[in-house]
């Protein structure tokens, strides 16, 4: 089964509300629960809003933003089946997943989890101890399938993790990967993944779109190159340099070919930057 091709938009942003329906439609046993943090006002690009509002859902929406925050609760009022809160989902005891569900008549397995937060999605999936049957988690998409990266578990720090650091955390936590759509990896329990007959669900395979993907490689001479991208992921109109010089020209050169001059030079340029920290 390819379940990038049931991709669809209702509320969602890359697919997700058709994919995940169709997840949904597989696993034979639902209780009809669904959570989101990063929820933003409930609707924009909101991947729990079409189970809420055209499956009847009860949701728990989360929020850290007040501005955003006031949107959802406006754009929910009159729902009972809605539980929001103006909060940050972190990683410790006291504000992970598992500290704001704890009075929420929620199922340990509920149904659907959408984790965007833009930085610490790794480190609050890793916290909880919930199993919901389908995880819905944001990776940095600018990161090669073969690079493991986990930012720093810091809430001041937003750059994400790659895509295979978000597979081998699921696979300790039970899970498996099913489908990797532009920016983002959905999972489902282990013991549904049979269901979905998928031949080979290794990331490489199931990762078809590398649009986002920026390579960084060296030349003999110390010249760096990148390729791919070249873009900043969230600042648009800032793009990476198509060449990057890190050495000076004096020295980029393979090395055995310096002169003698060059060599003595770059003694001294490289205690430099040692004491810059750029060695």
């Amino acid at each position: 089964m390819r379940l990038l091709d049931y991709s669809a938009n209702v509320f969602s942003q890359s697919g997700e509300d058709g994919i995940v329906s169709k997840i949904l439609e597989v696993i034979p046993t639902k209780d009809k629960w669904c959570v989101e943090f990063g929820a933003w006002d409930g609707r924009y690009i909101s991947n729990a809003c079409h189970f809420i509002e055209n499956h009847g859902y009860s949701a728990v929406l989360i929020e850290p933003d007040k501005k955003k925050f006031a949107g959802l609760l406006k754009n929910h009022s009159g729902n009972s089946k809605v539980i929001a809160f103006n909060s940050f989902v972190g990683f410790k005891r006291d504000d992970n997943l598992d500290h704001i569900l704890r009075d929420i008549p929620i199922p340990r397995d509920f149904d659907f989890l959408s984790i965007d937060i833009e930085g610490n999605d790794y480190h609050a999936w890793e916290a909880m101890s919930y199993t919901p049957k389908v995880v819905h988690i944001a990776c940095n998409n600018t990161i090669p399938s073969e690079i493991e990266f986990v930012q720093p578990a810091d809430p001041h720090v937003n750059q994400g993790a790659s895509l295979l650091a978000l597979t081998r955390l699921g696979r300790k936590k039970g899970y498996e990967l099913v489908c990797v759509n532009h920016n983002s990896a959905i999972f489902v329990r282990s013991e549904y993944f049979p269901l979905f007959k998928i031949p080979d669900n290794d990331l490489r395979v199931l990762r078809e779109d590398l649009s986002r993907v920026t390579y960084l490689y060296a030349g003999y001479d110390g010249t760096l190159f990148v390729q791919g991208a070249d873009e900043f992921p969230h600042h648009r109109g800032i793009r990476i340099q198509k060449r990057l010089r890190q050495l000076p020209r004096i020295f980029r050169r393979y090395p055995p070919s310096n002169t003698p001059f060059a060599n003595f030079l770059y003694k001294f340029y490289w205690r430099w930057a040692q004491l810059l920290g750029r060695g």
